[in-house]
């Protein structure tokens, strides 16, 4: 895909937001709740936390876009995030996986192997989560490799490349690994996208408030347009608050400040590459 045609795309995914408001549900981190929603609400989204998959049945009924965040489990959603899952996939929901802490403990490796069969339409993660989920869902073995810090990342954005491409083409949708550089696949296409903040890292949520912005666009757009066009405004956002702060406080208000004021052409204008595979 040409890079001219992405920035169309783009453009279209982010006037339709603004104009029509969808709503992505979300099942999510409840330390980084707060961050995910208001992101939603940012780029002209719209949020609904829950819990429960009745509610999530309901809700995601309603959209065609949905969140499911695995950071700071709790005991119902042993069975909720399979159920939710199996409800949308079935249902041809774009829902959006953030495998947060995969590896860690036996209960997250468990709920993990039971969603591979309700693929989601988009990945978001770090490297190494992944490098981990491509190993564990089998497509690709040097996710093997991979080891996780808590919801941090110990591989590059570049290390993971082949099995966020391994892992794009085994769901059918795209992957967005998320660095100092991110980087979005669908299995044909890889796209960089460039900016951003060194305070992004000292937020709690800005990767899980990310993926809730995914499944916004993924309301409007398909997998891959979906995931660009996010990072795109994560970086935009991201680059023009940095300049404006002097830490981590000021800048999480001005980033969402920068999030609700993206443009449609500057989202695309936001620079990054794309290689054909």
């Amino acid at each position: 895909m040409k890079k001219e045609e992405i920035q169309r795309k783009i453009i279209d995914a982010v006037k339709r937001v603004k104009a029509e408001n969808p709503m992505a549900p979300s099942m999510t981190n409840n330390v980084t709740i707060n961050l995910v929603a208001n992101a939603q609400l940012a780029v002209g989204g719209s949020a609904a936390m829950t819990y429960l998959d009745d509610e999530a049945e309901a809700l995601g009924g309603m959209s065609d876009g949905f969140y499911i965040n695995m950071g700071t489990m709790m005991p119902v959603y042993r069975d909720t995030f399979v159920k939710a899952a199996k409800f949308l996939s079935e249902n041809g929901k774009k829902w959006v996986l953030d495998p947060v802490g995969v590896g860690m403990g036996d209960v997250r490796m468990d709920i993990l192997r039971r969603m591979k069969d309700y693929k989601p339409a988009i990945v978001r993660a770090n490297a190494s989560e992944v490098m981990a989920l491509s190993a564990l869902w089998g497509a690709e073995e040097e996710g093997s490799a991979a080891t996780a810090r808590g919801v941090d990342s110990t591989d590059t954005v570049d290390a993971a490349e082949q099995a966020a491409v391994s892992l794009a083409r085994l769901i059918g949708g795209a992957v967005e690994v998320s660095g100092e550089v991110d980087l979005i696949t669908d299995g044909k296409t890889v796209v960089r996208s460039y900016g951003g903040s060194k305070y992004m890292e000292m937020i709690t949520g800005a990767g899980c408030s990310l993926g809730g912005v995914t499944a916004v666009y993924a309301c409007v757009a398909d997998p891959f347009t979906a995931a660009v066009t996010a990072a795109n405004v994560y970086n935009l956002a991201g680059r023009a608050a940095d300049g404006e702060v002097q830490g981590p406080g000021s800048f999480q208000v001005r980033f969402l400040d920068h999030l609700y004021m993206a443009g449609p052409e500057d989202v695309a204008a936001n620079p990054f590459d794309v290689k054909e595979l």
